[in-house]
């Protein structure tokens, strides 16, 4: 029998209070589990907190033992209230430092902006023994410490570290997928899905039910790592709904 497959898995903490007051709606847990699904890492957990010390530290913990790597978004700008740093330093065991590079780096970026200030040298600060990722759009970089990524609230910026570190990550094959739409209650094929997957190892479907004018509908979403196998698993549920009298709809509804 051929050994599993190894699955790389990634977690996502959300650090903010202004996501969990619904002020700012987050964008960046969509832009990350893409990017992660092309580097062939799966982002399997996500939690939001606020700007608390205490529940950033608890969760960093939790989640980078649990996976093979922690994203965190927010928390990372020049203001008091920006304590990722801090919290993730203490969670880890080390001190924070003003990094050499980093703190250049806004130098040069500021130079023409003001110079650089108490305020702006809070984003050259890290836990001691990270490396930097580069941000090309405001300069103030984002941060690796062993399995942790830090990176920054604002989606644009976020986009920016992403695209640094692409092809730098250790990961498995993307996970494919195709979709399938239908006009039908899914608890009426709910064994016909289940059979389906069954029959197909190295497939996963997922159903997602929608009410649209006035009808009842459903896009089933089939994933694998395999295009073959996945381009059967495709294939055969639309041919199980099909003789069930069911119309499908390639690409979803």
């Amino acid at each position: 029998m051929a050994a599993a497959e190894r699955i790389w898995t990634a977690a996502l903490v959300v650090i903010g209070d202004e996501i969990l007051s619904g002020r700012t709606q987050d964008k960046n847990i969509a832009q990350i589990a893409l990017w992660l699904n092309l580097q062939g890492i799966r982002l399997v957990e996500v939690r939001v907190v606020g700007d608390a010390a205490v529940a950033i530290a608890e969760a960093v913990n939790a989640l980078r033992a649990r996976h093979d790597y922690l994203f965190t978004t927010g928390g990372i700008g020049p203001t008091h209230d920006d304590i990722t740093v801090d919290a993730i330093a203490e969670a880890v065991g080390v001190p924070v430092v003003v990094h050499s590079r980093a703190r250049a780096m806004l130098e040069r970026y500021y130079i023409s902006r003001g110079g650089i200030t108490d305020a702006r040298l809070r984003m050259a600060r890290v836990p001691e023994g990270a490396e930097l990722i580069e941000n090309r759009m405001s300069g103030a970089p984002g941060i690796r410490w062993g399995n942790i990524f830090i990176m920054a609230g604002v989606p644009a910026i976020t986009a920016m570290m992403l695209d640094a570190l692409s092809g730098t990550l250790e990961g498995g094959r993307p996970l494919l997928s195709e979709t399938i739409g239908c006009w039908v209650a899914e608890s009426e094929v709910a064994d016909l899905l289940g059979a389906t997957e069954k029959a197909h190892p190295g497939c996963q479907i997922g159903s997602y039910p929608f009410f649209r004018e006035g009808r009842t509908g459903a896009n089933f979403v089939i994933r694998s790592t395999d295009a073959a196998t996945l381009g059967a698993c495709r294939a055969d549920l639309a041919a199980r709904l099909m003789a069930a009298g069911r119309e499908t709809v390639d690409g979803g509804i």
